[in-house]
């Protein structure tokens, strides 16, 4: 039995666009992934904490979300900066094929960089507004 390839471009682009709900941990590592389920579950949680808690600060109810979205980002960043080589060794070691990133990988993550750069931020200006002027900005 043939092992599948695990892409790396595939795996930074999940990690980019959807890791706060751990797409990118159950395409690396399946269904029964711990931090996968973890970054999942930030999602009903936050929905959750922001129908308990109505009216309060976006920033405060979803901040689980935000805060996995961030993690995602970062794991993004290192996922895309892993030598293919070591790639291959740790997450294709039975694959007959190599990894080869190429320049979609290298706009991946500029536009990661730029995206986590904006947002983290707006998450550090919006929470100094909310703690020094009560949110007087917004």
């Amino acid at each position: 039995m043939i092992a599948t390839h695990k892409n790396k471009t595939i795996t930074t682009l999940l990690a980019a666009m959807a890791g706060c709900v751990g797409a990118h941990r159950f395409y690396l590592y399946g269904k029964y992934d711990y931090w996968g389920w973890v970054h999942l579950a930030s999602l009903p949680i936050s929905i959750l904490i922001s129908h308990l808690y109505f009216g309060s600060q976006a920033l405060l109810t979803y901040s689980l979300l935000i805060l996995s979205f961030l993690i995602a980002l970062i794991e993004a960043l290192v996922t895309g900066l892993t030598p293919d080589e070591k790639w291959d060794a740790r997450h294709n070691p039975d694959s007959v094929k190599t990894s080869a990133s190429s320049w979609p990988l290298a706009l991946i993550l500029v536009l990661t960089a730029g995206i986590g750069a904006i947002t983290l931020i707006g998450v550090i200006a919006r929470a100094f507004d909310l703690l020094y002027t009560g949110g007087a900005y917004g």
